[in-house]
């Protein structure tokens, strides 16, 4: 919500434990769209916009949830404070963390519920869509990709301490990831620069598909030596 980038991001890519109905109703109260890639998409069900819809879809039955179909009515009614509440995260008068677990001390506070009906028509929406457009799985299979490398980058650089964040403070942890990122955009940089070079000359024009350009990362780190190096003088005592 708050990484200070000046790009306008619609879209949040996650893996399966990233994605929830309230996770969905969030997102889509705040403006952009949630995209998990799910492990188990066959055990996840989808809800109905209204009771006549279940009757007309026979053939879908089985992967349609058992409960009644989505409660726009509750929606409506509570759509003031659902507003209210992503307003207040979005302009940082409230963290969505102290939100959620106001709302999970009271699961049954009508806004909560109202939220988690938002969330549920919106991955009915987004599963109904990945299912049917390959381009969609792609995209998000290559997004979650992106983050994956980035986070296997950070855990081989940052490998002090089994790579966890050891401070309690604040200052603290914020101060170790800048540090972390700076390192990370250092190594993507000289990467850039090597990668550019070697495929400077004119016989990679001919070799190079656009499958192979498209493969390319600057995001690699095999050929660099984390822990540095250590010579030993074996004739010396």
């Amino acid at each position: 919500m708050h990484h200070r980038t000046e790009m306008d991001v619609e879209t949040n890519y996650v893996d399966s434990h990233g994605q929830s109905e309230i996770g969905f109703g969030i997102t889509r109260l705040l403006g952009f769209e949630l995209k998990p890639r799910l492990k188990r998409i066959n055990h996840t069900k989808l809800y109905v916009p209204d009771g006549e819809l279940r009757a007309a879809v026979p053939d879908l039955v089985p992967v349609l949830a058992r409960r009644g179909p989505i409660r726009w009515d509750l929606i409506a009614e509570q759509y003031d404070q659902l507003v209210r509440y992503a307003t207040a995260i979005d302009n940082r008068t409230a963290s969505t963390e102290a939100i959620l677990r106001r709302f999970t001390r009271a699961a049954t506070h009508p806004t909560y519920q109202a939220m988690l009906e938002v969330g549920r028509a919106q991955r009915t929406i987004f599963l109904c869509r990945y299912l049917r457009s390959r381009e969609e799985q792609r995209e998000v299979n290559s997004g979650l990709n992106v983050m994956e490398s980035w986070d296997g980058a950070n855990s081989q650089i940052h490998y002090g301490k089994a790579g966890d964040i050891a401070s309690n403070r604040r200052d603290e942890q914020e101060m170790s990831v800048l540090c972390l990122h700076i390192a990370q955009a250092a190594m993507v940089y000289v990467n850039t620069l090597m990668i550019q070079e070697i495929l400077a000359g004119e016989e990679w024009v001919e070799i190079f598909t656009s499958e192979d350009y498209r493969g390319l990362t600057p995001l690699i780190w095999a050929h660099v030596a984390m822990h540095g190096e250590f010579k030993l003088n074996m004739n010396s005592p």
